[in-house]
C-alpha cells in the first residue's frame, strides 16, 4: 500500500523516545495517521508543527498495518499562528473538529477548501470568517446542513433573520420575532459574499454551528464535544 499526498498536521503524538505519529487532513485521503521515526529529533525541530503543511509519501507493508511516513515541509504555516492567543484558539478547535469528525482515508472533495482557506488566508484581518466557514460547510459535509433557502414557518425567502434550534431551518421577522430570545441569528455572510460581518456577527454563527455539530454529531454518536471547541467563545478576544 502506497500514495502520496499533502494536507496540514492536526495532531502529534510522540512515540518512543524521538519519533512521532503525524495526523494530518488532506483532500484526497481525509484524515491519515502515519509513522516518522525521528520526527522529534533536532533537525525536525520547524517541520512536525501542528498546522504546517506537508506533503506525505505513506507506504505500508500491508493494509492492515499504521502507515509510514516519508515527509517534506511545503509552508510553515504554523509560524502564522504563534503571536496571536486568538488564532491558535481557532486552530486548536479546527484541529480538535478535524480529528473527531472526518473520515480516514476519504476524499474530501470541496470542504478541503474552507480547511485550506482557513490556513492561507489566516494573516488576513478577516480571518475569523474563514474559520466560521469551516464550521459551517462542516455541518454541511456531515450531512447535517442547516437549511438557509426560507423560512421554515411562510416559505417566504424574504426578511430571514433567524434559525431554529430545533429544526436547522431559517425563520423570518415576523414569525420569529416572538421568540427570538430561543433563536439564532441568521448568519447572512453565508448567503451573500458581499456582506462583511463585524465580529459580534461571526460570534453569532459560531455559537449557533457549535450547537449544532455538539447536538447533531458529537451527542448522536455518544462522543464528548472537544474542550478546545467547547470554551472557543471564551478564549476568543471578541
Amino acid at each position: 500500500m502506497q500514495f502520496v499526498d499533502e494536507g496540514y498536521i492536526v495532531n502529534l503524538r510522540k512515540y518512543g523516545e524521538s519519533s512521532v505519529i503525524v495526523t494530518i487532513v488532506s483532500k484526497k485521503h481525509g484524515l491519515i495517521k502515519g509513522f516518522v521515526r525521528g520526527g522529534l529529533s533536532k533537525r525536525n525541530l520547524g517541520l512536525y508543527q501542528v498546522g504546517n503543511l506537508i506533503s506525505v509519501d505513506c507506504y505500508a507493508r500491508i493494509e492492515e498495518n499504521m502507515l509510514s511516513f516519508k515527509t517534506e515541509l511545503l509552508s510553515s504555516t504554523a509560524v502564522n499562528f504563534m503571536s496571536s492567543p486568538n488564532k491558535l484558539a481557532a486552530l486548536a478547535a479546527l484541529c480538535s473538529l478535524c480529528v473527531s469528525c472526518l473520515p480516514e482515508h476519504e476524499d474530501l472533495e470541496r470542504f478541503y477548501y474552507y480547511i485550506d482557506s482557513f490556513f492561507q488566508l489566516i494573516t488576513e484581518p478577516n480571518w475569523l470568517v474563514h474559520y466560521a466557514f469551516f464550521e459551517f460547510y462542516l455541518l454541511e459535509y456531515l450531512g447535517i446542513g442547516l437549511d438557509l433557502s426560507e423560512c421554515a414557518d411562510t416559505g417566504s425567502t424574504e426578511n430571514l433573520e433567524y434559525v431554529s434550534p430545533r429544526s436547522g431551518k431559517a425563520v423570518c421577522a415576523e414569525s420569529g420575532a416572538p421568540y427570538r430570545d430561543k433563536l439564532f441569528f441568521y448568519p447572512h455572510f453565508i448567503v451573500d459574499k458581499n456582506y462583511k460581518p463585524n465580529r459580534s456577527k461571526v460570534a453569532d454563527l459560531l455559537k449557533m454551528t457549535g450547537f449544532f455539530l455538539n447536538k447533531n454529531f458529537f451527542q448522536i454518536h455518544n462522543l464528548k464535544f472537544p474542550l478546545n471547541r467547547a470554551s472557543l467563545l471564551e478564549n476568543l478576544d471578541l
